[in-house]
């Protein structure tokens, strides 16, 4: 699935303004590939509803994922999860921080030998600091991946279903904005993401959370835009 989350994934699930954790990669949401049909092919072609009509929908597939309440729920455990170690980061980094101070305010006072050691420490506690950085943002990745890839699997069916239903002969993903993705503009009737969450809902059983979660940040950015509770269609704003 490519790099998006585009998702969804999550957070950087932390935040260390020092380590810029927010900007971590979205989760992967690129959709299964498509259930084969046991309909034959005359029989498609014979029922206009096996095969949908001519229209064409649009779909976040991110916003749907962490709309839904089993996204919700589930992000929001992972975030859980993952504070202890957010608390670890903070101290890492809170500690090269003091050293540095120590370093700033009396490295003239210090002997040469003195503050060669302090550097060095500083140095080493910053590449600690780094790597140990650089392996929890990889796992909250891989954690982030793993949730919208398990969701995604049984929403696909959801989507199709509807859309079939519904008289739809394509649906466009609109998780990316143009130029990243292929959407210049849409009318917001045609998106479908609201129906979708609605229906895979009602599906899965999941009860609505007491409160929802926000999305991961997308990759370059320091914000995590909020996860709205009921997605809104998306559309790309013509270049300028």
């Amino acid at each position: 699935m490519k790099s998006k989350f585009t998702c969804f994934l999550l957070a950087a699930v932390f935040a260390l303004s020092a380590m810029s954790l927010a900007q971590a990669s979205k989760p992967d949401t690129t959709l299964p590939a498509a259930p084969s049909s046991s309909t034959p092919p005359a029989a498609a072609a014979a029922d206009p509803t096996a095969t949908g009509g001519g229209r064409v929908g649009t779909i976040n597939i991110e916003q749907a994922i962490f709309a839904s309440n089993e996204g919700q729920r589930d992000f929001e455990a992972l975030s859980k999860k993952l504070e202890p170690k957010q608390t670890e980061l903070k101290n890492l980094n809170d500690e090269v921080e003091s050293l540095k101070k120590q370093l700033s305010d009396g490295g003239s006072k210090l002997s040469e030998d003195s503050r060669g050691s302090l550097v060095k420490q500083i140095e080493q506690k910053q590449k600690s600091l780094e790597r140990s950085v650089q392996d929890a943002r990889d796992d909250a990745q891989a954690q982030q991946n793993e949730i919208a890839q398990r969701i995604l699997q049984k929403m696909a069916p959801v989507i199709v279903s509807y859309a079939q239903t519904a008289g739809f002969g394509m649906i466009v993903d609109t998780s990316n904005p143009w130029p990243q993705g292929p959407i210049l503009w849409a009318l917001p009737s045609m998106d479908i993401t609201r129906s979708v969450v609605e229906a895979y809902n009602s599906k899965s059983g999941v009860p609505a959370p007491a409160k929802t979660v926000a999305p991961p940040a997308k990759s370059g950015t320091g914000a995590k835009p909020a996860a709205p509770a009921q997605p809104k269609p998306q559309t790309a704003a013509p270049p300028k």
